[in-house]
């Protein structure tokens, strides 16, 4: 029956039954008799209209079974011949059904009761909780979009899942949007290293060729990457790369600052170069913005690198060599002009090193305070220091002796805080980095900074400073405060404890004179010789008590070597630790065939790494890949909540990558 047939019969029906009762009701009273009859007709008729439904919905239920049974079999038939693949896993990722396309173009082995992890590399939780998740596939990439259905097992009452995975290939998309990428230009701006020092002395005609060979070798790298090249200066270079010859450059780990280095020049000291590369920018300006910021890291760090700059962060290659002295100071002039006109506008003037200050860091701070008193005699001016967290308890002490009677030097964090205005000026020295001041409430609250460093630059460094004197090349921030203050009027003043201190900081930064020291660090020494310095009572300030002295000779004894790398474990947090670790680190160098020491020491706040080389191992780049910093031949790491054991495999695995990177 068709459905206007049906119903027209049910309208017909109803309507007959409802007439039938109207002229049943209607003759009732005057007619009884008549009155059953059309009662009994009604009924009749109602009960064959219920038959008739009866045979209706059976029909119809039959139909509709029928029809779901044929639907089911032509969506199970369609998926299972759908060009994408697809299957279905349970709730343990277990395959339980699979499409052609699934075989074809993913797994062409049987799938039935394999794991869909063995199979593709898939988070299947975090697929299931989203709504897609691309993954590569060998050649291909697919977007994988997942619909959970609960089964209820009516006997066990079990609710289990079933999980269809669908597979679009999106490869042409991300191959498309990888050549793009591949396409985009990079900026990268080349600075020939300390090109006025290392040329000075030489003629013109070999300033020429100099130049000549160094264009020639940076011509022939970039036209190798496809890349074009323009001179801006005598020693500056512009050049536009795309991203696909960059990851080429990176690959062979930017093989120019190698090569330039043979370069013939009149000086002992090869030419290197600084690179700064801008990556991965939405366009040409950001790409230059980043690449001037990575020339600056280049340069911060040493220069003889490349620093490569992309949204996410640095990247560095190269930096194996020492930073090259410059010998003129007109800068150091220009920052000590600058200056003293910042500290005669200021209200108070605070000072403040790293944590766990040593004789360099407090030192050039004690000297610097010193040099500002006698400039500017009305100013309140104080060096910030935790005397619960300093390795230059001596120096303190001898210092706050010989100022018997007179405005202490000193101040504690908490005390300095409470000095702080619009008006102090907070000067840092012996870091550039944010991350390990001796208090960051200080740093935080101050609204002028100046920065007086001569460790690499960080990435994390202090860059809302007014003044940032960086000078890797020198020796250590004492040096630098000593020529600061050559500028100062009436420095001829400065008490010769003031001298002596900074002299400890320059002796222990360059090992009694030995390490990283140059004609401008003599001179520094000279000039505090001249202001009163005592090199025997400089001495006696390391000297060390038994127990730090036994402690050392432990530290020397348990000595392990590590591909030419000299390693001591200690786990017992001892009071001198600090001091005999620093100490065994340099004189682990005295042994044969060792580029480098590491001590590995347990202190309150953690584990700690000293590291030492004597310039064959970049240990800076080391202690990088670990989280710290520092120099070529010094530096260190910092860690929490690990053993020494455990610090001691992240050390050995950054040795292999730096030994790997280099080879």
């Amino acid at each position: 029956m068709t459905g206007k047939r049906w119903l027209a019969f049910k309208l017909i029906s109803i309507l007959l039954v409802v007439v039938s009762l109207a002229s049943a009701f209607s003759v009732a009273e005057s007619n009884p008799t008549r009155f059953w009859t059309l009662l009994c007709i009604t009924a009749l008729t109602a009960l064959a209209f219920l038959v008739l439904l009866s045979a209706s919905q059976k029909n119809l239920h039959k139909f509709v079974t029928e029809m779901e049974s044929q639907l089911n079999i032509t969506e199970r038939d369609s998926l299972y011949k759908f060009p994408a693949p697809a299957v279905i896993v349970d709730n343990d990722g277990i395959i339980v059904w699979y499409n052609i396309a699934f075989t074809e173009q993913v797994y062409g082995n049987d799938a039935f009761g394999v794991h869909i992890g063995s199979i593709i590399d898939i988070d299947l939780e975090k697929t299931m909780n989203n709504k897609n998740v691309t993954v590569d596939f060998q050649s291909s990439h697919f977007k994988i979009s997942a619909v959970t259905t609960e089964k209820r097992d009516m006997e066990s009452q079990l609710i289990s899942n079933l999980t269809l995975l669908y597979f679009e290939d999106i490869s042409d998309y991300i191959n498309l949007e990888t050549e793009m990428n591949d396409l985009r230009p990079s900026i990268m701006l080349i600075s020939i290293d300390n090109y006025d020092e290392l040329l000075a002395d030489g003629k013109e005609s070999e300033k020429s060729h100099i130049l000549i060979q160094i264009e020639k070798l940076l011509e022939t790298y970039l036209d190798e990457h496809h890349g074009i090249l323009r001179k801006l200066s005598a020693e500056k270079f512009f050049a536009i790369v795309e991203d696909r010859y960059i990851n080429s450059m990176i690959n062979d780990k930017f093989k120019i600052i190698e090569e330039v280095r043979s370069v013939p020049v009149s000086s002992k000291t090869p030419i290197t170069l600084s690179i700064g590369v801008g990556m991965g920018s939405t366009d040409l300006a950001e790409s230059e913005q980043f690449a001037r910021q990575a020339l600056e890291m280049a340069q911060g760090r040493g220069g003889d690198q490349v620093a490569l700059k992309r949204e996410e962060g640095y990247e560095f290659f190269g930096g194996v060599s020492n930073g090259i002295e410059k010998h003129t100071k007109v800068k150091t002039r220009i920052v000590a002009t600058a200056l003293s006109d910042l500290i005669a506008s200021s209200g108070s003037v605070l000072i403040m090193g790293h944590r766990n200050g040593d004789m360099d860091s407090v030192g050039a701070g004690a000297g610097l305070c010193g040099a500002i008193r006698i400039l500017s005699p009305d100013t309140y001016v104080k060096m910030v220091v935790n005397l619960e967290r300093n390795l230059a308890k001596p120096l303190i002490d001898r210092l706050n002796d010989n100022l018997t009677g007179e405005e202490p030097v000193f101040a504690s964090p908490e005390e300095a805080l409470e000095k702080i205005d619009e008006n102090t000026l907070l000067i840092v020295v012996d870091t550039n980095n944010k991350d390990i001041l001796d208090s960051a409430e200080i740093y935080n609250a101050a609204k002028q900074v100046v920065v007086i460093d001569h460790h690499r630059q960080v990435v994390n460094y202090i860059d809302n400073a007014v003044i940032f004197h960086h000078e890797p090349y020198a020796s250590s921030a004492s040096e630098m405060v000593a020529e600061i203050i050559q500028y100062f009027p009436g420095v001829d003043k400065l008490q010769s404890y003031f001298a002596d201190v900074m002299l400890a900081g320059i002796m222990l930064d360059t090992k009694d004179f030995v390490m990283r020291t140059g004609v401008r660090t003599f001179e520094a020494a000279a000039f505090l010789r001249k202001l009163g310095a005592d090199m025997v009572a400089v001495k006696g300030l390391f000297a060390n008590s038994v127990d730090c002295i036994q402690k050392r000779s432990q530290l020397l004894t348990s000595a392990e070597i590590y591909h030419r790398c000299a390693i001591a474990v200690d786990d017992s947090a001892d009071e001198c630790i600090r001091v005999a670790s620093a100490q065994a680190a340099d004189q682990m160098l005295e042994i044969v065939d060792v580029d480098a020491s590491f001590v590995i020491f347990r202190t309150a706040q953690g584990i700690n790494i000293s590291a030492r080389s004597l310039g064959a191992m970049n240990v800076q780049i080391i202690m990088e890949k670990l989280g710290g910093g520092g120099h070529q031949t010094m530096a260190a790491a910092q860690f929490e909540d690990i053993t020494v054991f455990e610090a001691k495999a992240k050390l050995v695995g950054a040795i292999d990558e730096f030994i790997a990177n280099i080879s």
